[in-house]
């Protein structure tokens, strides 16, 4: 295995990579070899980007037909046929059975880009400047979307204040069961001091966060204190959304009706990169043309393979499947959490985003290292990395699920072993 031309002309920010020593070389729906032969289940999934899977047959197929015939790679925001496949086939299968009229906004192919765009929007639609984010959450590493992330990891790094963001606790983090009234309670003060903000920003499943799932009532505290202040919502369901919860949005059936949906990751079907933003039309008029830009924000390879990932949407058949293999994820989680009762381990999650929070940095570090020695590739999220988060390939056969939760286990039991004897 030849690492030595990373190690010596990558940069040193490189992460992944460290936690993962080896070289890949191919990959098909839940397994990546690499180039020794060794194969890998993957429980990561491109960190939530490979919702179906690694080169999907039917996407590939597609990307080949496309390229074959000149297809328009890149364009900008013009007008292209794979451009308008999309949308209609978005508005056919996913706004219209929602009663959604929401417009579809393409920026720079980032879910940072995504956060960026709904933040700079809400400013201009109502005139303020501060938004209201949450404890745990994760927005992005840009500037912007940087302000609204609450790692201070990642925060340290930005070398300017990260201002104009009110942050508040999440539901499930201390306080958060009173946060949003007490918010309220001091808005309505007009001694207070306070003024109202652009908006209130929030991922209905925090994903890097540690998976802290919020519940249909405070979300609906934080949709209804948004439109008594004329505040926008905007839900960020980069990572949770695309079918990743058992729905395409990971909010579905609550009764929620946000201003602005950010979208990326899954969102292209292959891997290849695109955001998109779900913009009220109310709101999304405050745009002019060109006020917020990108060069790729016309990527012909996602729109086709996009367009192929909707038709996983056309039936319940392929969301009831998600639900099933993610109650399998759950209880096997749930039987490992019951053999150690004295470690106060947490399982949380919705649909096939399922984490086992070890409340240990050090304990979940060792987990990874100890999957991907057996065969499992896995990471850690949330505060001090303690939580093993699984997210993979909604396709996955029930095969390969069944051995990685096997090869979890057995990891598991010796990343605990070891913690004890140390």
């Amino acid at each position: 295995m030849d690492t030595a031309v990373f190690e010596n002309h990558e940069s040193e920010i490189r992460g992944y990579c460290r936690n993962y020593p080896t070289v890949f070389a191919t990959a098909s729906n839940a397994r990546q070899v690499s180039e020794d032969g060794t194969s890998y289940i993957d429980f990561f999934g491109g960190a939530g980007v490979l919702n179906f899977g690694h080169n999907n047959p039917k996407m590939k197929e597609a990307l080949i037909d496309f390229i074959s015939n000149d297809g328009v790679a890149h364009s900008l925001d013009t007008y292209t046929t794979t451009k308008r496949d999309f949308v209609s086939k978005f508005q056919e299968v996913v706004l219209a059975p929602r009663g959604m009229d929401h417009k579809m906004q393409f920026m720079g192919p980032t879910g940072s880009n995504a956060v960026e765009a709904a933040m700079k929007l809400a400013r201009r639609a109502t005139g303020r400047r501060e938004i209201v984010a949450f404890s745990h959450g994760f927005h992005g590493m840009t500037l912007g979307s940087l302000a609204a992330t609450a790692n201070h990891a990642f925060r340290q790094w930005a070398g300017v204040p990260l201002d104009n963001i009110i942050r508040l606790p999440f539901e499930t983090a201390p306080g958060g069961d009173t946060a949003i009234s007490e918010y309220r309670e001091a808005l309505l003060d007009t001694s207070s001091g306070l003024t109202a903000p652009a908006a209130f920003l929030v991922e209905p499943v925090q994903a890097e966060g540690g998976v802290n799932v919020a519940s249909a009532e405070w979300l609906r505290s934080v949709q209804d204190l948004a439109r008594e202040v004329g505040a926008l919502l905007i839900f960020d369901d980069i990572q949770a959304g695309i079918g990743r919860t058992g729905s395409y949005f990971s909010f579905d059936g609550m009764d929620l009706d946000p201003d602005i949906i950010t979208l990326a990751k899954g969102l292209g079907g292959f891997g290849t990169p695109i955001a998109m933003n779900l913009n009220k039309p109310e709101v999304d008029a405050h745009w002019s043309p060109g006020a917020h830009t990108g060069t790729f924000r016309g990527q012909g390879l996602s729109f086709v393979a996009g367009t192929v990932a909707l038709d996983y949407f056309t039936d319940d058949s392929f969301t009831a499947e998600v639900t099933r293999k993610g109650k399998v994820m759950r209880e096997r989680l749930e039987k490992i959490a019951a053999a150690h009762p004295d470690a106060g381990w947490e399982v949380r999650g919705k649909g096939m985003m399922q984490a086992l929070d070890t409340m240990d940095g050090a304990v979940a570090k060792k987990v990874q290292q100890a999957s991907f020695e057996r065969g499992l590739l896995i990471g850690p999220c949330g505060q001090d990395g303690r939580v093993v988060k699984l997210i993979p390939p909604l396709t996955i056969p029930d095969d390969d699920l069944d051995a990685g939760l096997d090869l979890l286990e057995q990891a598991i039991e010796a990343a605990a072993t070891t913690t004890v004897v140390a």
